[in-house]
């Protein structure tokens, strides 16, 4: 399965999540420890946008250059339709992409780096706004099998990932991934 093609897919779903937030809602916590809701959606276009240009241009300047401006929605959609034209191309996946401070990586990798972020993030958003979250099954198995392969004691450089969380061991996919990216699967807004 192309990983662009499940990203596309998690994209959708959060595309209905991002829809239903209000204005208001804006300044609501969410699993993200520290960050509102404006915070995660700037993360979010910073990170789209950020993407799009390294697969463009090789590299991105900035990685946390996300505006929302007075239209959330708006922002986060014009990210996300600049993600999937910069990666339409068969040949990004060939190309070597530096991402943030990770570094250097061939196309299919940052594909693949991308599928983590919108998964793990889209949960963030549903949970942030206490509505449903139902990703692509296919997109949760592949965001688990790379954050699998992040090493323990690298979790945490650079502020990237927050320590792993215990959960059961039969949890399913979804929450072994989360719980891998440091979220606790029952986090709900008190």
């Amino acid at each position: 399965m192309d990983l662009r093609e499940l990203d596309r897919r998690t994209l959708l779903v959060l595309d209905k999540i991002v829809a239903a937030a209000k204005h208001e809602d804006l300044s609501r916590p969410t699993p993200c420890a520290g960050w509102t809701l404006e915070d995660l959606l700037r993360h979010q276009v910073s990170e789209n946008h950020a993407f799009a240009t390294a697969a463009r241009e090789g590299s991105a300047p900035d990685w946390d250059a996300g505006d929302l401006g007075d239209d959330h929605r708006a922002a986060y959609q014009a990210s996300v339709d600049d993600f999937l034209e910069a990666f339409a191309d068969d040949a990004v996946l060939e190309r070597q992409l530096t991402i943030n401070h990770f570094g250097t990586f061939p196309g299919t990798i940052a594909a693949h780096m991308h599928l983590v972020d919108t998964v793990a993030h889209g949960w963030d958003l549903a949970r942030t706004l206490g509505l449903p979250y139902e990703p692509d099954a296919d997109a949760v198995h592949v965001a688990l099998q790379l954050a699998e392969r992040i090493p323990d004691e690298g979790r945490e450089k650079n502020g990237s990932f927050a320590p792993s969380v215990k959960i059961e061991a039969d949890a399913g996919e979804l929450d072994r991934f989360l719980a891998l990216l440091g979220r606790d699967p029952a986090w709900t807004v008190s």
